[in-house]
């Protein structure tokens, strides 16, 4: 199944296929590939951001159950906005991008030894997240964790040859230049005695690669993501690759 121009579609066609795809790619892992003791789960990308929110919306319905139900005083919003020169919101992608999964590999005792990071639009959405996303991934690869990113967005002005080269420099800083006709980037990431980047690049169209995750730095497992991305594809209903197709 050729890759599809992801960045012509809205971002929310992409978080779909990111969520059914972070699944095949984890029943992929789970099928016998792993070895023994070893196994792959989906997790929410920013788990350390969401139980402080919901203890603290608890929080908030339980000083609130006593007293009588609706605001008093007030205006709203939708009848009498804000007076104020410039309103600003987040972007969508944004949105999606805390809400995006990613596939984490475990040992027998729990411990995460792999991380697979499939990108999305929110993540490339401005100078911050793209920060937040680089320093995400050298923060598991400090802690002893592999990491492989899957970046199917084309670069922009933040990322101009893709997230790779942001994460390594700060690791070994070399140059690096997408090739003109593949500037989509799969990188996988060995921990090391001397940390080590397996990278790919593949273009619209393109076939994807089986890639190598890491369950310690002499082991790997390839990835099947051309598989899962095919499974994932074929369930997706009518309407939606329609709309994906027809953003091409």
């Amino acid at each position: 199944m050729p890759i599809h121009a992801w960045s012509e579609a809205p971002a929310g066609l992409f978080h779909h296929f990111h969520q059914r795809w972070s699944g095949s790619i984890c029943d992929g892992l789970n099928d016998g590939r792993l070895p023994e003791g070893f196994y792959a789960l989906v997790e929410q990308s920013a788990t350390g951001l969401f139980p402080d929110v919901l203890t603290v919306g608890n929080r908030l319905d339980a000083a609130s159950s006593t007293e009588q139900e609706g605001p008093h005083g007030g205006l709203a919003v939708g009848e009498a906005p804000p007076k104020v020169r410039y309103v600003r919101q987040a972007t969508e992608e944004g949105v999606y991008a805390a809400k995006a999964n990613r596939v984490v590999v475990r040992s027998a005792a729990g411990r995460v030894v792999s991380v697979i990071e499939i990108v999305s639009p929110g993540n490339k959405s401005g100078r911050s997240a793209i920060r937040s996303f680089v320093q995400k991934s050298l923060e598991l690869l400090r802690k002893g964790v592999s990491v492989l990113v899957v970046d199917l967005f084309p670069p922009t002005t933040r990322d101009p040859q893709g997230l790779h080269p942001l994460i390594w420099d700060e690791i070994n800083e070399e140059p690096f230049e997408l090739p003109p006709d593949k500037r989509l980037t799969l990188a996988s990431y060995a921990v090391r005695d001397l940390l080590t980047a397996y990278v790919e690049t593949v273009g619209v169209g393109d076939l994807l690669p089986d890639m190598p995750a890491f369950v310690d730095p002499d082991t790997y497992v390839y990835v099947p993501l051309e598989a899962a991305y095919q499974e994932t594809w074929s369930r997706c209903p009518r309407q939606f690759k329609e709309a994906v197709q027809g953003h091409e």
